[in-house]
């Protein structure tokens, strides 16, 4: 196996270094957020960085890079509160993808694309039509990560709009149906193959698979 020091890959080119550290935290959830302004303008940017914080209150959050350059989605945000996650599905990947080319702001990442925005009452930012599971976030809270001049924006969630047949009858969300993509890396796109869904796990107890109903099956497998 290789062995790469800290002064190792400090030494290496820049790009193959980002490349090589973006793709340590192996696959990550590939989202469009979409935006607008306080006048109306739309925006929509793909995101790897979607990550849940809590279920009581429902709080999701989100890293945005340093504002070394124009961040759209971040302005737009601090401007209206409020912004949407669009899961990225085998549908659609190649135009999400395209989402993150550094368009003007004066340049709306929907027509570059051809996506569909979509709207619902009380909601300003616009949703993915061709998402199949989406939801809307008012924001809480932006906290800065200072070591990296990043920051994290947190949202509560406020609206779900899911496919009826995903949403299982103990809450779980069956997103391998919803043709869910996943990132790793920079630039690389992934399908998934669900292994199974497995007990709740407990000291001294054997884990057995569970349907996706959490119907308890035959299989059993020991914790390992």
């Amino acid at each position: 196996m290789q062995h790469i020091n800290h002064d190792q890959w400090l030494n290496m080119p820049k790009r193959y270094r980002t490349h090589l550290i973006n793709s340590l935290s192996g696959f990550k959830s590939a989202n469009l957020i979409g935006t607008c302004n306080d006048k109306g303008k739309n925006n929509l940017a793909m995101f790897s960085s979607v990550i849940h914080l809590g279920a009581s209150p429902p709080l999701v959050g989100f890293i945005t890079r340093p504002d070394s350059v124009e961040r759209h989605t971040l302005s737009n945000i601090q401007q209206t509160k409020q912004f949407t996650i669009n899961q990225v599905s085998e549908d659609f990947w190649k135009a999400a993808h395209q989402t993150s080319a550094r368009y003007t702001s004066d340049e709306c990442e929907f027509k570059k694309t051809e996506l569909t925005p979509g709207f619902i009452n009380g909601v300003k930012a616009p949703f993915v039509h061709e998402s199949r599971l989406k939801y809307a976030l008012t924001l809480q809270e932006i906290m800065p990560i200072t070591i990296n001049n990043t920051r994290l924006v947190i949202g509560e969630i406020s609206h779900i709009i899911c496919e009826d047949n995903a949403i299982k009858d103990d809450g779980y969300i069956d997103i391998e149906s919803l043709n869910t993509v996943s990132i790793s890396g920079l630039d690389s796109y992934h399908i998934t193959q669900r292994l199974s869904r497995l007990s709740y796990a407990k000291p001294n107890k054997v884990l057995t698979h569970i349907s996706l109903d959490r119907e308890q099956e035959s299989t059993r497998q020991n914790h390992q």
